[in-house]
């Protein structure tokens, strides 16, 4: 019998060609390709990144993400000697909590190991497992993770990933956005990774207002859909946070008639947290907004958003923006064209303009 949650996902399935899917960003960024999408003409064009600024709607805001992706990928090694790998997923004043790809023992020691890192490894204690997560005690004190994160992590890539050509150098300053400064995320907000220090210029010149705000990118944002999601119609919790100054910006120009353009899928759901009576309004929380077929958007006019996974919340955010059919084909035009996908992929662009 098919499940409630096999038939939903059916929907939001399509064929993707292997060799499409990007295993490196642009170079450089802004000459990633550009697909623009009329959701009031139902018109498509074809351009490159870096002439974004002639797409935009008059008097535009762009609202981009500004969390920062730490290397959340630990090699461990086992008491047994056998290797795990762990991911980062987030710490508070007890505990680290990261998902495994080997089964752990509860009251083990596992070491950090990385081979670069001369000092001596340092030890977390498997304190207890709660679903998939793995809670840990760690030998250091827990304001230290992101250094040693820093020092013994590598950068959490996808999966979907296999053959990358850069050094873990190049993956730390290539996955990561121009404008990154805040936060703890164990993905990149990949819609603006197409950013440059020029492109950004050239928005300002054109007099686009340019906004930031921060989402920790966790689990919410690229785990697979489960039946518990539909259940509760939510997804993982995720840290947001508003300024006070910006968010009466975007309120101003709401008002004002102003469109707001979010980059990326995580500006999307924390400009949607945060809004109350239209406005933006809870600046800071956890979030687990799980946007679907049928949402009414309150703050978003547009977004800028790269090519997403078959079968993903991404996916059916970008629908419920757009609609699954438009979607749908506007992606297969994109595969015709040999758009590349995914989070090192080419870029799209969805507004109410009739373009």
């Amino acid at each position: 019998m098919i499940s409630k949650l096999d038939k939903l996902l059916k929907l939001y399935d399509y064929h993707l060609p292997p060799e499409l899917i990007a295993q490196a960003p642009a170079k450089p960024r802004d000459s990633a390709r550009l697909l623009v999408y009329s959701k009031r003409g139902k018109k498509i064009h074809f351009d490159i990144f870096k002439n974004l600024a002639k797409y935009l709607p008059k008097n535009a805001v762009l609202v981009f993400n500004q969390t920062k992706v730490w290397p959340a990928r630990l090699e461990a090694t086992k008491p047994s000697g056998g290797k795990a790998r762990l991911l980062y997923i987030s710490h508070d004043r007890k505990y680290i909590k990261a998902l495994s790809d080997r089964p752990l023992t509860v009251e083990s020691v596992v070491y950090l190991t990385r081979t670069y890192a001369q000092s001596k490894q340092p030890e977390i204690k498997v304190i207890k497992k709660s679903g998939q997560f793995y809670f840990f005690k760690p030998s250091f004190a827990l304001s230290e993770t992101p250094k040693i994160l820093k020092r013994y992590g590598i950068t959490p890539l996808p999966p979907y990933i296999k053959h990358s050509p850069l050094s873990e150098k190049q993956k730390r300053e290539q996955y990561q956005t121009i404008f990154a400064s805040a936060g703890l995320s164990v993905a990149a907000p990949t819609a603006s990774l197409h950013f440059t220090k020029a492109l950004m210029k050239k928005l300002k010149e054109r007099g686009i207002d340019i906004k930031f705000v921060q989402l920790d990118v966790g689990l919410g944002t690229f785990a697979p859909l489960k039946e518990e999601n539909l259940k509760k119609g939510a997804l993982h919790h995720e840290f947001y946070s508003v300024d006070h100054k910006t968010a009466e910006f975007i309120n101003l120009a709401k008002k004002q008639g102003r469109p707001i353009i979010a980059v990326g899928t995580t500006v999307v759901r924390t400009l949607e947290s945060a809004a109350k009576n239209r406005q933006v309004k809870k600046l800071t929380g956890n979030t687990s907004l799980f946007i679907q077929k049928g949402y009414e958007f309150k703050i978003v006019d547009g977004m800028i958003t790269n090519f997403h996974v078959p079968k993903s919340s991404l996916l059916m955010l970008v629908s419920a923006f757009m609609g699954r059919k438009n979607l749908l084909s506007a992606y297969q035009k994109a595969i015709a064209k040999s758009f590349r996908f995914f989070s090192f992929g080419d870029g799209m662009l969805i507004t109410n303009d009739k373009n």
